[in-house]
């Protein structure tokens, strides 16, 4: 058992911090901005609610946190009230936010300085995949401060791999949400398509999910998408957050998201509907609809 703090309890750090508790018999000490969120949190799992990220932070061996963009992260790590103020040499922070590699790094070298580990571990799965504590989570940061917290992480992960320095977890989620962004166009424009064609779209999707064209997304949106149905998982706004991220970033290292870019203003249509809290899978919205 570990003593733990979590900060940030959105759809993903509130089960993210009680499988902590329940699954990994931690104990955990949770701070959220909205301070009835913690005390709420607290009095289901039967952990402790703090006002600062500082004062959660005291004590702990590791501090998680899972909140929603650089901004946010540097709030809750530095300054007077932050995380690492409350923390101890040798201890260890690690930021499940979907962030940029930059603000990755420049924590981590802040770490460094102060005798903190980071390890920067955005996460994919979804708000599902946080409930049932079976999340894919991209780590960057040094070997033996990942081995420190591998199995604490365990609590919330089917999957959890270091995939190179400071950053790179973050790079890796970039790739991961170019390649949803691509994916999902194209399902939608095989999806309307089939609709258009007056075909049995539930006998469309059961057989050729089982083939080449088979993807989560197709088995677990394909049927909702062409219902006209979003009103679950991962919200356009974050989406468009997202891809905001990886393309600034592809113009620092010269790669090419011709695709990505034309998503992206395609998810801006989405939200000139008034979809900026649909699920990604809204996309078929607008070929649908026009």
């Amino acid at each position: 058992m570990a003593k733990v703090a979590f900060l940030g309890l959105g759809v993903m750090g509130y089960p993210m911090a009680g499988h902590l508790k329940t699954k990994g018999g931690h104990d955990v000490t949770v701070f959220n901005r909205t301070a009835a969120k913690a005390e709420k949190w607290a009095s289901e799992f039967g952990g402790t609610a703090k006002k600062t990220p500082r004062e959660a932070a005291e004590g702990a061996e590791i501090v998680f946190a899972c909140v929603g963009n650089d901004d946010d992260l540097r709030s809750v790590v530095l300054g007077d009230d932050g995380a690492f103020a409350g923390m101890s040499k040798g201890t260890v922070f690690v930021d499940h936010t979907t962030a940029s590699a930059d603000v990755a790094r420049e924590l981590a070298a802040a770490g460094t300085e102060a005798g903190i580990g980071f390890i920067d571990a955005p996460v994919s799965g979804g708000q599902a995949g946080a409930e049932n504590g079976v999340l894919t989570v991209m780590c960057g940061g040094d070997s033996d401060v990942y081995a420190k917290v591998e199995p604490v992480i365990a609590a919330f992960a089917r999957s959890c791999k270091l995939m190179g320095p400071s950053g790179a977890g973050q790079l890796t989620k970039m790739v991961n949400q170019i390649c949803i962004a691509g994916l999902l166009q194209g399902l939608s424009e095989g999806m309307n398509f089939g609709v258009k064609a007056g075909l049995d779209m539930e006998k469309v999707i059961d057989v050729i999910s089982k083939g080449a064209a088979g993807s989560w997304q197709m088995e677990n949106r394909g049927g909702t998408m062409c219902k006209g149905e979003f009103d679950f998982g991962f919200a356009v706004d974050w989406m468009r957050k997202d891809l905001g991220i990886c393309l600034s970033e592809a113009k620092n290292n010269g790669a090419r998201l011709p695709v990505t870019a034309l998503v992206d203003q395609f998810y801006a249509q989405v939200q000139g509907r008034g979809g900026n809290r649909w699920d990604t899978s809204s996309l078929i919205h607008l070929l649908a609809n026009d």
